[in-house]
């Protein structure tokens, strides 16, 4: 019996975890649009950083809602009309491409992501809760570790579908068929992205019963506001705002800075490097363009997958608040690096940041989950709504860069990277009220 329980769960963690990778494919292939729509539209940093603003506000506004969704109809439920809130936001995204209109892409990418925010409501904590209750850590940073693998594949896919030709430096212009041609390639794009999710859809309503009854039973909600009246819960979403914020700010930007002539945009260096040269693809010209710079990107949502899967091992041996605290320092110092050195070195620099983000989305949520004095439900909301981190701060990293220039932008992240030091030092010193974000300690 006990054996058929395992069994059981483990089919439905594997079928979460499914739910991981899809939105981390969607959601990195906001960085080469960012890119995309700057030169296609002709907008500045701040006007392309929109991009990411309207996926990202999703997050603020549907997140609290979500989380009264999922308690009212139960993870399963939710999880599929969440599919079929996406599903319209691609759909939003092929109408977008065919208008060639800015602002159906941000209504578009809005839908989308409001879509992505009731999955994360309910599947964050239903992978940290499917077994043990001392490997929640575990189970979550290895469901984030298919969803990086799915952000590695977005930006190879974005930038060969969107930013074929497209360069944005002064003094360069992107003709009619270059547009034409990254226009149809967004529309590609996320004509695929519907089929998956589509067929995501399908597979997991056949997957249903077995994740419904694997699921514990939910403990009984004390309100989705009672999450404003625990320090803790407040405090992990400063830390989710910070992080989101500082991880989507770097990664919108990559390209762009990555194609900037102080980093790689005259140097062929990149090329040299063993798969980082093969996946970017010269074309023979000198320097890095664009197009390269977006594959490169890749590397960056790369790092944070080998980041999680080497991080779900350490984590077994490792507190995860030391474990926090070590790759926030690493991460500000890596920042500052960029922003004090900069030149080729510092563009590899920059995609390495990825592997010591790998473990702090993760982490930081189990970690708040576990001291929380509200709900499971309602503190997951409050998190989930910090996300809007990523809405903001990519607009303030990007007014940055038009004022003086894309490494120093990387000021932003430095910062918020050292604030969550503090948060990691400060859930060390901090007794959990329950055991890995389920049961609590009496």
């Amino acid at each position: 019996m006990a054996s058929a329980r395992s069994t059981q769960t483990t089919l439905a963690f594997a079928a979460v975890t499914t739910l991981f990778f899809a939105w981390g494919f969607i959601t990195s292939l906001v960085d080469p649009l960012v890119a995309a729509v700057k030169g296609v539209f002709t907008l500045t940093n701040f006007q392309a950083q929109a991009s990411a603003t309207a996926f990202f506000l999703a997050y603020f506004v549907v997140s609290l809602p979500a989380a009264a969704l999922v308690s009212r109809l139960k993870a399963v439920p939710a999880i599929l009309l969440a599919l079929c809130t996406m599903i319209a936001g691609c759909l939003l995204m092929l109408l977008a491409a065919n208008l060639a209109n800015y602002w159906v892409v941000l209504l578009g990418l809005f839908v989308l992501a409001s879509g992505i925010t009731v999955l994360q409501v309910a599947a964050n904590p239903l992978a940290a809760a499917l077994g043990d209750p001392k490997g929640s850590h575990f189970r979550l940073v290895l469901s984030q570790t298919f969803n990086s693998f799915g952000t590695f594949l977005g930006p190879l896919l974005g930038a060969h579908l969107f930013l074929q030709g497209v360069e944005v430096k002064d003094g360069t212009a992107v003709t009619e068929s270059v547009r034409a041609q990254a226009l149809a390639g967004i529309d590609t794009a996320y004509l695929w992205i519907c089929g998956l999710i589509a067929a995501l859809a399908v597979f997991f309503f056949l997957s249903r019963r077995v994740v419904t009854q694997a699921a514990p039973k939910p403990a009984a909600a004390t309100g989705l506001l009672s999450a404003f009246s625990s320090p803790w819960a407040l405090f992990g979403a400063l830390g989710i705002f910070l992080y989101v914020g500082a991880e989507v700010s770097i990664g919108t930007q990559m390209a762009l800075f990555l194609n900037d002539n102080s980093v790689w945009g005259q140097s062929n260096a990149p090329f040299g490097v063993p798969l980082l040269g093969t996946l970017m693809g010269s074309d023979g010209v000198p320097g890095v363009s664009l197009q390269e710079a977006g594959k490169a990107v890749a590397f960056y949502w790369g790092g944070a997958m080998v980041g999680r899967a080497l991080g779900s091992l350490l984590l077994t041996r490792v507190r995860a608040d030391r474990l926090l605290a070590l790759f926030t320092v690493i991460a500000a110092a890596m920042c500052l690096y960029v922003v004090l050195v900069g030149g080729v070195t510092a563009g590899f620099v920059a995609l390495a940041i990825g592997l010591f983000n790998s473990i702090m989305f993760p982490v930081i949520f189990t970690l708040t989950l576990e001291r929380s004095a509200a709900s499971e439900e309602a503190t997951s909301g409050l998190l989930c709504t910090a996300i809007v981190g990523g809405a903001v701060l990519p607009l303030l990293v990007g007014k940055v860069a038009d004022l003086h220039g894309y490494a120093f932008a990387l000021i932003v992240p430095a910062l918020c990277y050292l604030v969550l030091c503090g948060f990691a030092v400060a859930a060390g010193r901090t007794r959990p009220v329950r055991i890995g974000g389920g049961a609590s300690i009496h």
